[in-house]
């Protein structure tokens, strides 16, 4: 064989395998176990709410009453989902629902002042949830694992 030959060899030895497939290096196993790990802090913080229910309370504090169909276009929820986070959260007395006045098949959702209190106390919280979440990161790979999501997103 000749030096070549060899050289050749290295490096089919040395180049990734276009054929291998190794889960723990694709993208959706590794954003599904962050967030598992995400989910495992907020439900040690935040054990009565589940993350979707979370997001709507905390959704309609900064829009006030909207529309059950505009809430999960806001959360990022199919309209099926949506409305079982808010019928739950509406036999907690979280929140209400009322008839559009103009529309009436149109469903409003609305927070009640328990959720209104609810909210404002798990804020403080979920900052935390987020901080611990990315604390294995420094302030710099924070934003820059941010802005690569959004860009996901």
């Amino acid at each position: 064989m000749s030096g070549e030959d060899n050289l050749l060899k290295l490096v089919e030895v040395e180049a990734p395998d276009d054929q291998d497939y190794h889960l723990q290096e694709q993208v959706g196993f590794i954003l599904r176990k962050a967030h598992q790990r995400h989910v495992a802090i907020f439900a040690a913080r935040i054990g009565d709410l589940t993350p979707p229910q979370f997001a709507a309370l905390a959704k309609l504090r900064d829009v006030g009453e909207t529309s059950q169909n505009q809430l999960g276009t806001l959360i990022a929820m199919d309209a099926a989902t949506v409305k079982g986070v808010i019928d739950r959260l509406k036999a907690r007395g979280l929140v209400e629902l009322s008839k559009h006045e103009v529309d009436k098949r149109r469903l409003l959702v609305n927070l009640t002042a328990e959720g209104s209190e609810a909210i404002e106390r798990l804020i403080p919280l979920a900052r935390d949830i987020t901080q611990e979440t990315l604390a294995p990161l420094t302030a710099k790979e924070i934003s820059t694992f941010m802005k690569l999501l959004a860009k996901l997103a």
